[in-house]
């Protein structure tokens, strides 16, 4: 891996942490598409997610330093991503961290969102002045129970299949239970931090006598990177999923995971 294609998977990591896209998914096609063959690989893409995740720190970091009840709701919605991934990540990132299993994934996950948006249509009618409003909720205002918060938790062991989308996965499980769009999505970003540092920190641990001075520098590059197109992301996206919905995000999820599939089975991958 050359610093140019670090700060290429950077960028793409940063762009697509907190849209229903699955970042890992995209990384996993530029990857293969870029030819990077080293086992390194699969670590980087998952560290430099702490790029993206300091990035919600940054922008949330009132929340997290205000409402300490909400360390407490977090913690409830890790719990079932922390024990699935102890005992069968290994096997996922052995098996499926793959451009056509990625490809499958990113089809299905984008028929999903589309049946998905029309299904809650009618149920968040109500909240649409709200989610239109100019004030941002705070903390606070989440209101999220210890049980919504471990059912989204649930949710978000979907994400452990690579291409599914942690986003999706969490904003699904927060729409299924009554969150509107925003307060949805803002959870999925804060419970984006813990999620991610756990994971980031296990994988780098796993891997540390395989780490030398260059793959230290590769991972700063992508994740000083992922941070700057996170910012841009976070922001865009709240706004647009509020008022517009899935629907784009499911067309586009299609519409790729068909041409990779296409492009990557004709390979022989």
């Amino acid at each position: 891996m050359t610093p140019w294609q670090a700060a290429i998977l950077g960028i793409i990591e940063g762009l697509t942490e907190f849209l229903p896209v699955s970042s890992t998914g995209h990384m996993i096609l530029a990857s293969s598409l870029m030819q990077i063959k080293s086992d390194f690989v699969k670590t980087f893409e998952i560290a430099i997610q702490l790029g993206a995740i300091a990035a919600v720190f940054a922008l949330y970091v009132r929340r997290f330093l205000k409402e300490p009840r909400l360390y407490f709701i977090l913690a409830i919605a890790f719990v079932p991503t922390g024990i699935a991934g102890l005992a069968v990540y290994k096997y996922i990132k052995a098996l499926l961290f793959n451009p056509v299993s990625v490809s499958i994934a990113l089809i299905v996950g984008g028929i999903v969102l589309l049946f998905f948006d029309r299904l809650i249509e009618a149920r968040h009618t109500a909240h649409q002045a709200q989610d239109q409003g100019v004030t941002q909720p705070t903390a606070g205002d989440l209101h999220i129970t210890p049980k919504t918060a471990f059912v989204i938790g649930l949710f978000q062991t979907l994400s452990l299949v690579p291409g599914v989308s942690r986003a999706a996965a969490t904003i699904g499980g927060g729409l299924v239970m009554g969150l509107n769009r925003v307060r949805a999505v803002e959870f999925s970003f804060l419970l984006a931090v813990p999620t991610m540092v756990v994971a980031t920190a296990y994988d780098l641990y796993k891997q540390r006598e395989t780490l030398n001075a260059a793959h230290v520098d590769l991972l700063a590059i992508g994740a000083v990177v992922a941070f700057a197109f996170a910012l841009l992301a976070v922001r865009f996206f709240v706004g647009f999923i509020s008022k517009r919905g899935f629907f784009v995000f499911g067309v586009y999820r299609i519409i790729a995971g068909v041409i990779f599939l296409t492009y990557f089975w004709g390979r022989g991958f």
